[in-house]
């Protein structure tokens, strides 16, 4: 069960973008794709069959997930995530307060 999911609101915690916010776009194996974060220039070719044109695109770079936390808004800090079984269900809490991870959609 991957801690860091694709909507959860996460912090920078290491490299050129630390300190910064976004939301989770993508989760691969051990990388994620954060909202307008670590953006790259890429140069793109015109394809007619799906009508895009060419030239240079914005769009973001993954990051490695270790380089990430998610982002606690009642302590607004960088924070842990743990598990514990409520009612027979398995759900993400933070570890510094024990608060349940809003559910991200």
């Amino acid at each position: 069960m991957a801690k860091i999911k694709k909507g959860d609101q996460i912090i920078v915690i290491a490299g050129k973008e630390k300190g910064k916010q976004g939301t989770v776009l993508s989760v691969s194996e051990d990388r994620v794709k954060v909202e307008g974060l670590n953006l790259v220039k890429k140069h793109q070719k015109p394809n007619r069959v799906t009508g895009a044109e060419g030239g240079i695109v914005t769009q973001e770079a993954s990051l490695h997930i270790s380089n990430v936390a998610i982002f606690n808004a009642t302590t607004q800090k960088a924070d842990r995530i743990g598990y514990q079984t409520i009612d027979g269900v398995k759900t993400r809490v933070y570890k510094s307060n024990g608060e349940s991870v809003a559910v991200a959609k």
